[in-house]
């Protein structure tokens, strides 16, 4: 019998685990991952970007979240020798809608308690020679990281302090009972006086599992990247933002450099046709069926269809891809879009058909179930994992 187990081995469960573990040093604890090893899924396949929480509502978890995870990354990282860079982003507007739009986040960000700086044109260039626009907001706080390594730190940590790791230990059922969870996977059945479960894009069906309605569904999201050939690594020295549309749900294409010295373009954000699919080419049909008989993805899909057919566009032609990045950076040519991982994002959709904006959890008596953490969720895994640890806390001591 353990006293916490904890399903998934991406950033969450690695960041909640290893704190759990800290705020209980002698209880067992057991965290089961279905794949080979740790940040095998979102958390291995995002942008590094360590974000300081430009574009959230004032007052939100993903606001709140995203401030104290900035800072508390950088720390872990100083902490266990995680190489980072606070290479600062700049958000670029090309046209006078644009500047209005940009005036509004300049708004948000002092809403959000962020160091900013305003760049007009002249100073703008002066920063970035190689990108063209008619203002900016510089937020220094942001950076980059390898947040796979991340999490490989914090899997580290855990097992340090105590915590056991079961790798390549799929979760096939659980059962809520009066005095503990039953969890049963792949590989054996274990017993636990508690339960959280961090399942990313399986969010939706382990709360199922539990005999739950979760209220929402996941839908997945494909982000497709290129990489720029190794002679524009210095294209740019800082992380460059195009200012994004209110009205669509993702932030634009985007210059990332990366914690390797390259610079990606993306992600544009496509439907995928399976929960895990990182390739165009990836189908089940099972995940196909259940998303286009799904009321609530029907009516996202049917809202968003035009901006929906663009990226579907832009994702099979690179030369609508090219056209995004080159408002800012119009230097760039088709030739210089090679080839990159792309990476799956688990969107929650609630059941009236609008997506999920910000962090959700769905708790029983003895479980704590994260539903929907989309970006900026690796920046802000301690203090996600910190408030699962005090939701847990109050569990076992109420």
């Amino acid at each position: 019998m353990y006293d916490f187990i904890i399903v998934g081995g991406g950033i969450l469960g690695m960041s909640t685990a290893m704190q759990l573990q800290r705020e209980y040093p002698h209880r067992r604890m057991l965290l089961v991952e279905k794949e080979s090893g740790p940040a095998r899924h979102q958390t291995g396949h995002n942008s590094g970007v360590i974000h300081a929480g430009v574009y959230y509502t004032p007052g939100s978890l993903k606001a709140r979240f995203c401030l104290a995870g900035n800072q508390a990354t950088r720390e872990f990282c100083d902490a266990h020798g995680v190489r980072y860079d606070t290479c600062g982003k700049l958000l670029v507007a090309t046209n006078g809608l644009e500047m209005q739009r940009m005036q509004a986040l300049w708004e948000r960000t002092a809403a959000n308690g962020l160091e900013r700086e305003w760049l007009p044109e002249g100073a703008l260039k002066e920063r970035e020679p190689n990108i063209t626009g008619i203002g900016g907001i510089l937020v220094p706080s942001s950076g980059i990281v390898d947040y796979a390594e991340v999490t490989r730190a914090m899997a580290a940590e855990f097992e340090r302090l105590g915590g056991e790791i079961h790798y390549g230990c799929e979760v096939t059922a659980l059962e809520e009972r009066r005095q503990e969870v039953v969890v049963t996977t792949s590989r054996d059945t274990f017993s636990g006086r508690y339960l959280v479960s961090c399942s990313g894009l399986m969010a939706d069906r382990v709360i199922r599992m539990l005999g739950l309605d979760p209220g929402f569904t996941i839908c997945p999201f494909r982000g497709e990247y290129y990489r720029l050939p190794e002679q524009h690594n210095r294209i740019v020295t800082h992380l460059i933002y195009p200012i994004p549309d209110p009205s669509m749900p993702f932030l634009g294409v985007h210059l990332t450099r990366m914690i390797d010295g390259g610079v990606t373009v993306g992600p544009n954000a496509v439907l995928a046709m399976k929960r895990e699919g990182y390739r165009r080419r990836d189908l089940s049909l099972g995940d196909m069926v259940q998303m286009f008989t799904d009321p609530a993805i029907l009516k996202v899909l049917g809202r968003n269809l035009r901006p929906g057919l663009v990226e579907m566009k832009n994702s099979l032609y690179r030369k609508g891809y090219l056209d995004l990045v080159r408002k800012y950076c119009p230097s760039l040519t088709l030739d210089d879009l090679g080839g990159y991982p792309s990476g799956v994002r688990a969107q929650a959709v609630s059941r009236d058909g609008k997506l999920v904006d910000d962090f959700l959890f769905v708790n029983t008596p003895r479980t704590v179930n994260v539903g929907n953490a989309p970006s900026p969720a690796a920046t802000s895994a301690i203090p996600i994992g910190a408030h699962i640890v005090g939701t847990v806390k109050a569990q076992v001591e109420g």
